[in-house]
């Protein structure tokens, strides 16, 4: 089914029931709307950009953060048979002007934090763009665009008399750009059909489960961990902010049943409670049955802790790519605690390969790139025929991440194929280094880079955030490190920030560019 049918069906069985409730906690604003009127803003907006001459396989820009707009609005783009194009929010002017003109969309809709980014790139954006619609105060509405309320005013909310096929495409999403520009990875209606049983699958989710949304709604990620709830008719909770407090509260209030945090976010939990900010006796979350994370690899000592706090959750470890319609390609599985640190096992409906640069499977034990096949592959990244020959093989998609499969048959993330550090002609992967210097009390987060070296060709570079109200010396981490093999040890160690992408990704190339003058330190 469609899930511009779901939507349908689930304003036909729970109408008057909350679809979605959006928590601002920092305006102390909290809205909610029914499946009704979610499926009816979705109806007047797709009639709405009929009227403004937006035809099937037309892409519409969709540029907002998080709020309770936005999924009606993806929506209606669906519903004309337009293709949606979420942009990250974080995207300066430059890769928003980049990722319009090669979509070549014909509309935009944006809100209020894009103004000055858009102000600056509107005469250029013409190229292609016939019509902006502005979701914001319609005092703030720029003078080129028309306002999102007056925009739907004049139309029915009447379903549209739009076929729709499950091979069409649905979803423009520009990956996130850590390891280069990012590229439109083309999603089908069926890919989007296709993340919400996998999800429903793995998680179980049923009309009474509560789901608490925090990562930004561009993301797959997000999106598609909501379907799990979407597709039996279940509530969504926006929260804006990811504030320890705010998470718990909502939870709490809302009683929330499903969690999807990114890794800082359950750091950020665990300090608080640790330090005495947060004291769990002031929240009702006996509901709250699961935590699930991804986006990026997860430390073992943070689950492990977590574990400890919250003995009676379940966890799930999630694997994905934009290219694969999100997560779900792998996942550890709630049955596998006794295998956290594993990515997991392939996900309903996938299969997977471990294999060399030849793309022959590699023995169990060894390390290659691990390339999926399913339901959620990509169509092809958006007006680029090179970069798709590359991704996708004989309906196999090759993930650029490098694992290992265990004796058991569990998959290990070893480490992103591009991220790997070759030093003296050994091959050291970053993961291995930050899930190990992740285990020092001390440690809040850090990221492991190569940076040059003459001798070397490349050298492991620490990048360290020490726990608020501990200190850590460059000696103290140099006696931790003994424990692993001379070669994998960090030659240099600095003290400093880890940036991160809105999913939680480490950003690398800032990283490179910001320490590319470092020198050696260790001589280990």
């Amino acid at each position: 089914m469609l899930i511009t049918e779901i939507l349908a069906r689930n304003a036909r069985m729970y109408g008057a029931e909350t679809a979605l409730i959006e928590r601002d906690p920092a305006q102390n604003k909290r809205t909610s709307i029914t499946w009704q009127s979610f499926d009816d803003e979705a109806n007047q907006l797709a009639r709405a950009l009929m009227a403004a001459g937006i035809a099937p396989g037309d892409r519409v820009v969709h540029l907002m953060t998080n709020c309770i707009e936005w999924l009606p609005i993806y929506f209606g783009i669906l519903r004309c048979g337009a293709i949606a194009v979420p942009l990250n929010f974080r995207f300066i002017a430059a890769t928003i002007e980049r990722c319009v003109l090669l979509a070549e969309a014909k509309l935009m809709i944006f809100g209020p934090e894009f103004i000055e980014r858009i102000d600056d790139i509107q005469p250029r954006l013409n190229r292609c763009v016939r019509s902006y619609v502005f979701v914001g105060p319609k005092t703030l509405c720029p003078e080129y665009a028309v306002d999102y309320l007056a925009f739907l005013q004049a139309h029915a909310s009447r379903p549209v008399d739009i076929p729709l096929g499950i091979t069409d495409a649905a979803a423009l999403y520009f990956t996130s750009g850590t390891t280069g520009t990012p590229k439109g990875a083309l999603l089908t209606h069926r890919n989007l059909e296709s993340a919400c049983i996998i999800e429903n699958h793995h998680h179980r989710q049923t009309h009474d489960d509560n789901f608490l949304c925090l990562p930004p709604l561009y993301h797959t990620g997000a999106k598609m961990h909501w379907f799990g709830n979407f597709i039996v008719g279940a509530p969504a909770v926006i929260l804006k902010g990811v504030e320890p407090r705010w998470i718990l509260e909502a939870i709490s209030e809302e009683r929330v049943t499903v969690v999807w945090l990114l890794v800082p976010w359950a750091m950020d939990i665990l300090f608080a409670i640790e330090s005495g900010d947060l004291k769990l006796r002031d929240y009702h979350i006996d509901q709250w049955r699961l935590m699930h994370i991804g986006a990026q690899p997860v430390p073992p000592s943070l689950i492990k802790e977590w574990q400890r706090i919250f003995p009676n959750h379940q966890y799930d470890t999630n694997y994905g790519l934009t290219e694969s319609t999100g997560p779900g390609c792998v996942h550890l599985g709630v049955e596998n605690m006794h295998k956290v640190g594993a990515i997991g096992l392939p996900g309903f409906d996938w299969e997977y390969r471990i294999v060399d640069d030849h793309l022959n499977p590699v023995e169990p034990g060894t390390p290659g790139e691990l390339i999926v096949k399913g339901p959620g592959v990509m169509v092809e990244y958006y007006r680029n025929p090179e970069a798709t020959a590359d991704a996708i093989k004989s309906g196999w998609l090759l993930t650029g991440d490098i694992a290992r499969l265990d004796e058991d048959g569990f998959i290990w993330l070893v480490d992103r194929k591009k991220d790997v550090i070759i030093t003296g002609g050994e091959n050291v992967f970053p993961v291995e280094i930050e899930d190990f210097l992740q285990s020092h009390p001390k440690i809040a987060d850090v990221a492991v880079i190569g940076l040059p070296s003459l001798r070397l060709g490349e050298i492991a570079t620490a990048i360290i955030k020490v726990k608020p109200g501990h200190t850590l010396t460059k000696e103290e981490v140099r006696l931790f490190c003994e424990q692993l093999p001379r070669y994998k040890r960090p030659r240099k160690i600095i003290f400093d920030d880890v940036p991160r992408n809105p999913t939680g990704k480490i950003e690398k190339p800032k990283l490179r560019e910001k320490f590319a003058g470092a020198r050696e330190s260790f001589q280990i």
